[in-house]
């Protein structure tokens, strides 16, 4: 379990409220940007590090204050270049972030919460429950230890981080305050000076935070659709019985619409073997999308044991590809990464000290396909 110390961790502000801080102990307001800057940009965790302020408020800063990331407890590097880490939060619950480096982009997967409050069927992560939002510190903190990881300090204009995507462990748009305030820190030139482009929020479909985002942040969206109509939708990702296709996409255009610059939804689309890959579902979607501007990224299904899941044949993937594409759409196919550190999309799981007791049904139901599943043992008898 994390110390609570009872000082201000200064890691999850933004500049407003940096500068809010620097008011209340009665200190110039500039101090804000300055220490900001020792913190992202060279990745300092202590106040006598700070060469341009003065003794006295380092004194100020240590009696009152704090720069405190998660805890790592591991770090694994892929064959493929992908690492991930997995930190200890406050909760005492583990989380795991994900850098996938390809060609001169390298995008980091960042959590937003221990576990997930939704269970959608195929991702592994929802099998492990729920236990809590992070706060601020804990969401931008995984870009601070991958930043420092890399070498990134003192700041590069060649960073090893260009992109950053929300889809990590949680729905972001559940832990909505603490995931906006990571984001204006992952775009702020104080911060890690990202493009509003290069940094993408992804959502099972939380209809009214889609609404208020756009009041908010211009970040880039992308929803995470994984079936063609309600009936099928409702099964695989059961948020959808309160939010339904036709009211979320809605929502989608609205967002989109308030970017301007030319800019479109990331569709993200996971096939599932004879579920939700064949020719028909195409056609489906290909209808479902017709009026919505939008890339699609489909996203083979990476296994994992007793998910009831299979990934589909690369003809099937290859066809459904083909199928959009033919109908005019952008449409990639993203390229399984990590799957030897359990990194690929869908495999995130941490360590979730569960409140819901979602995990401990799962795991009954695994342990009775497991004994289904063994053959019995002959008895000889004479």
């Amino acid at each position: 379990m994390t110390e609570v110390t009872g000082k201000i961790n200064l890691l999850g502000l933004t500049q407003p409220e940096m500068e809010q801080f620097f008011d209340s102990i009665g200190e110039k307001r500039f101090r804000a940007g300055q220490v900001m800057k020792w913190i992202h940009h060279f990745g300092v965790d202590d106040f006598d590090a700070m060469s341009n302020v003065g003794k006295a408020l380092r004194e100020k800063l240590k009696a009152c204050a704090e720069i405190r990331g998660p805890e790592v407890v591991s770090e694994d590097i892929s064959t493929d270049g992908t690492r991930k880490w997995v930190v200890r939060v406050a909760s005492g619950s583990c989380v795991e972030t994900v850098y996938i480096p390809q060609g001169n982009r390298g995008t980091l997967c960042v959590s937003s919460q221990a576990g997930c409050a939704l269970d959608c069927s195929f991702c592994s992560t929802g099998k492990q429950g729920f236990n809590s939002d992070l706060t601020a510190a804990e969401v931008i903190g995984q870009v601070w230890i991958a930043n420092k990881s890399f070498g990134s300090v003192p700041a590069k204009i060649d960073r090893a981080i260009t992109n950053v995507v929300m889809m990590g462990m949680g729905e972001p748009l559940l832990n909505f305050d603490n995931v906006v305030a990571a984001m204006h820190l992952m775009m702020d030139d104080l911060g890690y000076g990202i493009s509003k482009r290069k940094v993408t929020l992804s959502t099972s479909g939380v209809v009214p935070m889609i609404d208020k985002l756009g009041e908010v942040i211009d970040v880039s969206l992308a929803l995470s659709l994984h079936a063609p109509n309600d009936e099928l939708r409702n099964k695989l990702v059961p948020i959808n019985k309160k939010y339904p296709l036709e009211m979320l996409l809605a929502a989608c255009k609205r967002y989109v619409a308030r970017l301007g610059e030319k800019r479109v939804l990331t569709i993200e689309y996971t096939l599932l073997k004879d579920v939700n890959d064949k020719p028909e579902h195409a056609e489906e979607m290909i209808a479902l999308l017709k009026d919505v501007p939008c890339k699609i990224n489909l996203i083979p299904f990476n296994p994992f044991p007793f998910s009831g899941y299979e990934r589909p044949s690369n003809n099937a993937i290859r066809r459904f590809q083909d199928l959009l594409y033919k109908a005019g759409h952008n449409v990639t196919v993203r390229t399984t990464r990590g799957e030897d550190i359990d990194a690929a999309c869908g495999q995130l799981v941490g360590q979730v000290m569960d409140r819901t007791r979602r995990s401990e049904r799962y795991i009954a139901v695994r342990e009775l396909s497991s004994e289904a599943d063994t053959p019995r043992t002959a008895v000889n008898r004479t």
